[in-house]
């Protein structure tokens, strides 16, 4: 089966959910974000940016309790919770009792960005994906770990849940003991390998992104620009993508248009700084013009 290009002419004929104009902030969709750290607390404020630019209306933020006011002071429009922390800086799987009462509430959660203690962030996504199964779910960064199941348990890891992951070439060999050179060697192969394999939406971040789903379904989209490639970037994506998601576009629609905008974020940005020197901070004030240009 042949791969779709995502383009603009196909964003638009696949239009994202929008509010009423009389909706409220619970009709726009409300976002979990469980990420950062007190070595990377910039990167859930990097998400959590992106995710309100892309038009989610209601922000949980949950955070090491050692940086959580820092955070709530960097973002005013989200209520913070602060999670206990591990010796390496990761979050104890008790974490998953102050997050219980958000189950069934929130709309989209997005895991992973800016986590440590590669450990800990699995035993606390084996309590949180059950916890969270009705809503769409987006793991990152270090969330996405919880694929590799120990040598001794010898059945592959599947998910029982609509679940996107997005990692780069580095993080998808990782994921599936290849070497990064056999990733890039064939994106599109690898990432479908990876999403029936799990069963999980996959989207392979890159020059050239491949979003798989378990079925086969394959789109493909290359664009933006090298300046993309810079700290921070991937956590913008990875908001962009659950903002979207919390409005309700199903995990695959959510993620073709995070790709498109983010890439031609990278282009918008560009044309005023160069290629190279602009900041993952600066994409998410190009988001909304963006979505309102490929919506026309």
């Amino acid at each position: 089966m042949p791969a779709t290009q995502i383009t603009p002419s196909l964003l638009r004929s696949w239009p994202l959910p929008m509010p009423r104009p009389d909706g409220d902030k619970e009709v726009r969709g409300h976002l979990l974000i469980v990420a950062g750290s007190a070595e990377m607390p910039g990167a859930i404020v990097l998400a959590a940016t992106a995710a309100l630019r892309a038009g989610a209306g209601k922000l949980t933020l949950a955070t090491g309790a050692s940086v959580a006011t820092q955070v709530a002071m960097a973002m005013p429009e989200a209520r913070v919770i602060g999670l206990d922390e591990t010796a390496l800086g990761g979050f104890r799987h008790e974490a998953q009792y102050q997050l219980a009462p958000l189950a069934g509430k929130v709309d989209a959660v997005l895991v992973g960005p800016g986590m440590c203690d590669t450990a800990a962030s699995c035993e606390l996504m084996r309590h949180l994906l059950p916890l969270f199964a009705a809503s769409r779910m987006i793991l990152d960064a270090g969330a996405m770990q919880v694929v590799r199941k120990p040598a001794q348990l010898r059945s592959p890891f599947t998910f029982h849940q609509p679940v996107l992951l997005t990692p780069h070439a580095g993080e998808l060999a990782q994921l599936m003991g290849l070497s990064k050179d056999a990733v890039l060697a064939d994106p599109l192969g690898c990432a479908v390998a990876a999403a029936q394999r799990w069963h999980a939406i996959v989207a392979l971040k890159g020059a050239l992104s491949v979003l798989a789903m378990p079925d086969g379904s394959t789109w493909t989209h290359a664009g933006g620009n090298v300046g993309l490639a810079i700290s921070g970037s991937g956590d913008t994506l990875a908001g962009i993508i659950s903002g979207l998601a919390a409005r309700g576009a199903p995990l695959e629609q959510a993620c073709a248009w995070g790709i498109a905008v983010h890439a031609l974020a990278g282009d918008q940005l560009a044309l005023r700084f160069g290629v190279l020197g602009y900041l993952a901070r600066e994409i998410p004030a190009e988001i909304p013009a963006l979505l309102r240009h490929l919506a026309a």
